[in-house]
């Protein structure tokens, strides 16, 4: 088996193991989201979440440098972000239909060809990260804002390294082609899925 077959399926493969949790939905009762643990589930309990933290992952790993370190990070500030925002009574327009764009736009960014710069690829997946966490401010009710958030944080941080590690195995699987077939292939599912998702919504 090549190279280029064994990093595909093991993209493929990988990919819709860590968005099956996704697909499951989890049920969380709103009134239920004091603590830590359902913080933690809360973004499982949507495929497009789940699918926009893995996907924003393996594009990091495949642009390496402050990426590697600086993507994840600013994602998951910007969620806090929307969150406290959220919390605050501070309504943002669309937050359901720009969430699901963002899984069929962060997919198709990581296929294109070209190189986007740091900045700018910084900058959407930061606005983006922002209507995310509001909309997990806008489902939580009760106390203990603390912990439910530290608990979407460390699970968006987990999903984050999810598809870091697919991005490197499967740029090691690949290595000696092109360094982004694994990103490409997990853009281009991350932007099928979402395009089900918008027109099944």
């Amino acid at each position: 088996m090549n190279r280029f077959l064994k990093s595909s399926i093991f993209t493929v493969i990988l990919f819709f193991c860590s968005s099956y949790f996704a697909f499951a939905h989890i049920n969380i009762n709103p009134p239920d989201h004091n603590f830590f643990s359902s913080g933690f589930f809360h973004p499982l309990a949507g495929a497009d979440h789940i699918l926009v933290m893995v996907v924003v992952g393996l594009w990091a790993a495949q642009l390496g440098g402050k990426a590697f370190w600086g993507m994840p990070m600013a994602f998951i500030i910007a969620m806090e972000i929307g969150f406290m925002l959220a919390l605050s009574g501070v309504n943002l327009p669309f937050v359901e239909p720009i969430i699901l764009a963002s899984v069929v736009a962060i997919g198709l960014l990581t296929i294109m060809v070209f190189h986007i710069p740091m900045v700018i690829t910084v900058a959407i997946i930061t606005v983006f990260a922002v209507f995310h966490g509001h909309a997990h401010g806008s489902e939580f009710n009760g106390m203990g804002a603390v912990g439910y958030g530290f608990g979407f944080a460390v699970a968006t941080a987990l999903l984050h390294m999810v598809g870091i590690a697919t991005g490197l195995v499967g740029g090691f699987l690949s290595r000696g082609m092109d360094s982004y077939r694994v990103t490409r292939i997990g853009g281009m599912l991350t932007a099928l899925v979402g395009l089900y998702l918008a027109f099944s919504a």
